[in-house]
């Protein structure tokens, strides 16, 4: 039984930020910080199946493929790194890359590799604030400048570049070619209400991604029967015994937690291991305020609030 605040792990990159405000304080005089990994607090303590990011860009980054699983464990890996993307902020003009405007066979791949061409076969899209992406292995992708989001995907490192921006990194050609679908981009799924109180925004086979909005002055109950992960975006609450606050995250595994929201309410996201929504995840203990407006948890730009609305899944 496990509730701990999660340990803010920052990761310098070329592509990254000096400000991490408002979602963080932390600064490394070194240089830019592109990524904060969330970890467990305790020094004794299982490694989770998942990991939760937050990514900050001011420069795109690399053109890139993860493996799934069965090519990953060819080489000698644990598994594959399939992720899912929450966009936190975006400038007007951000964008990311997903899968490719055509089909390439391997060696058309290949040529595009090593010629540079591959910068102008991948699929760009512009993105917004809430706008959610789901990045199954395989899947040829970038993320542009200009952009703060939260990443959820299986535990894995496994990154093979297509093509850098002159930044002199290492290609990894053929286990780019070998591991990429070589495809267009992935159908996204729409979100889906749950309850008043959560939403679903992906269920994969490794993880279900959540939004969850909790009214003001509402006590709640997170019954997390497995690893689950809460980031805060908006909001104050207890959490146990500790305080949240946009960008705290948590660690909950095999545990019943109480959440007392406070009076802003509370919005943010929870990710567990998929493939199914959990039924009992969240459990109001008491009825919300008469005069506390409805819950109103962003939703994913790709849906309209009329189309949610109809939207029902049982769980």
């Amino acid at each position: 039984m496990t509730i701990e605040q999660a340990d803010m792990r920052a990761v310098r990159k070329p592509w990254g930020s000096l400000d991490l405000l408002p979602w963080s304080d932390i600064r490394d005089e070194r240089g830019a910080i592109g990524e904060l990994w969330c970890q467990r607090s305790a020094v004794i303590s299982v490694e989770p199946a998942l990991l939760l990011k937050l990514l900050f860009t001011t420069e795109p980054l690399s053109i890139q493929v993860h493996p799934d699983d069965a090519f990953a464990r060819s080489i000698g890996l644990d598994h594959g790194k399939t992720e899912a993307w929450y966009i936190l902020s975006a400038t007007p003009d951000a964008s990311v890359a997903l899968g490719l405007k055509r089909k390439l066979d391997p060696a058309q791949l290949r040529t595009a590799i090593e010629d540079g061409s591959i910068s102008d076969l991948v699929q760009w899209r512009g993105v917004q604030k809430h706008d959610v992406i789901f990045v199954p292995a395989g899947t040829i992708h970038a993320i542009g400048p200009g952009i703060v989001l939260a990443e959820i995907q299986q535990r894995s490192d496994a990154t093979f570049r297509l093509f850098d921006y002159g930044r002199q990194r290492k290609l990894d050609v053929d286990h780019a070619v070998a591991a990429s679908s070589r495809e267009a981009p992935v159908k996204q799924a729409m979100a889906a209400r749950l309850s008043d109180a959560r939403t679903l925004l992906v269920a994969s086979p490794y993880f279900i991604l959540e939004g969850i909005d909790l009214a003001a002055d509402s006590n709640w109950d997170l019954k997390a029967e497995h690893e689950t992960w809460l980031l805060v975006l908006h909001g104050h609450a207890e959490v146990g015994r500790m305080k949240a606050g946009i960008g705290k995250a948590f660690f909950v595994d095999a545990e019943k937690v109480p959440i007392k929201v406070g009076a802003e309410g509370l919005s943010g996201l929870l990710a567990y291991p998929g493939p199914k929504p959990a039924a009992n995840l969240l459990t109001l203990l008491d009825h919300m305020p008469v005069d506390a407006s409805s819950p109103d948890f962003p939703r994913p730009s790709i849906l309209s609030r009329s189309t949610l609305n109809k939207m029902e899944v049982r769980i």
